[in-house]
């Protein structure tokens, strides 16, 4: 007896909407743990594993910005998630070479090159507020790929664009 498994359109559907509701769930649990870091800031702090030390109120500032960075990524993920889901739409009906996703893949081009810009905010706050006493261990590096993949987007957008404009031709000459 063989399995079913399903197609990957399904699939991808499936997971971008699960995605969606999560990323707006991280979005609500960021702005629950800021407002609770101003309500309750030692007990937060000591929570993030992070010890009161004299002179590290900078740190804790650093770790609000941080969060409020997160806050802000959310519009720009759930962005990037329902522009991708209307792309997998369209290439479930059969017409995938449309201008609106050569718009949307630009969008999501952008919007990814936003996330990028945040990622680096972020390095910068915890190189700003980090001290050998109290540490900030936050992953801040430089991601070839992901630089590479803001680029490959803004590349397929050029090539949608290009197959919409070939397929209104064709179309106009039938």
């Amino acid at each position: 007896m063989s399995k079913s498994y399903p197609d990957p359109l399904t699939l991808s559907r499936k997971v971008l909407r699960v995605l969606i509701k999560l990323n707006l769930l991280m979005g609500a649990l960021i702005l629950a743990l800021l407002i609770a870091s101003l309500i309750a800031e030692s007990w937060v702090m000591r929570a993030l594993g992070v010890r009161p030390v004299p002179g590290n109120s900078m740190l804790f500032l650093g770790m609000r910005l941080i969060m409020v960075i997160g806050i802000c990524s959310v519009p720009l993920a759930h962005l990037v998630l329902t522009r991708l889901l209307a792309i997998v739409e369209t290439v479930k009906v059969g017409n995938p070479f449309v201008m609106a996703n050569a718009v949307r893949l630009k969008t999501i081009a952008w919007a990814i090159l936003g996330l990028e810009m945040m990622h680096f905010t972020v390095g910068a706050i915890v190189q700003g507020v980090s001290t050998a006493a109290a540490p900030l261990n936050i992953s801040s590096g430089l991601s070839l790929t992901r630089w590479l993949t803001v680029l490959l987007l803004f590349v397929l957008a050029r090539v949608f664009e290009q197959g919409a404009r070939m397929r209104e031709d064709l179309e106009g000459t039938v």
